[in-house]
């Protein structure tokens, strides 16, 4: 596979490669993933109690492709029971902050989001 070099990318075009990795860390579990690993080392147990609504299988294929894409490093300690921990690599971690930028956003823009919505439903009476 031929390399693709930064100029020729351009997430604007249907078949630009970074649309999929947009598509990954756009995702709302993505970001609420790597908002609870932050800087911290958690067990798969740990993430789902944090990410409270996520179901172990979307936890799973979620981790699987942080970890696939190089932002999540998954560590197995040889112990009874086994003990698997998820952390943020150096590139993970990089996210962290526009992601929390993104979180923040949400919470000072909610409610007038809200009101958007409710001023929307209704009908003009003009």
């Amino acid at each position: 596979m031929r390399e693709i070099g930064p100029g020729e990318l351009d997430p604007y075009q249907q078949g630009c490669p970074t649309r999929r990795i947009l598509d990954l860390i756009g995702g709302r579990w993505t970001v609420l993933i790597v908002g609870a690993l932050g800087s911290a080392t958690l067990r798969f147990s740990d993430l789902l109690r944090r990410v409270d609504g996520i179901s172990q299988k979307m936890l799973t294929q979620t981790l699987r492709a942080l970890e696939r894409d190089g932002l999540v490093i998954r560590t197995v300690t040889a112990e009874v029971p086994v003990k698997v921990e998820y952390r943020l690599s150096a590139a993970g971690l990089t996210l962290t902050e526009p992601l929390k930028a993104l979180e923040l956003w949400s919470i000072d823009h909610f409610a007038g989001i809200m009101a958007a919505r409710r001023d929307h439903e209704i009908p003009d009476s003009t």
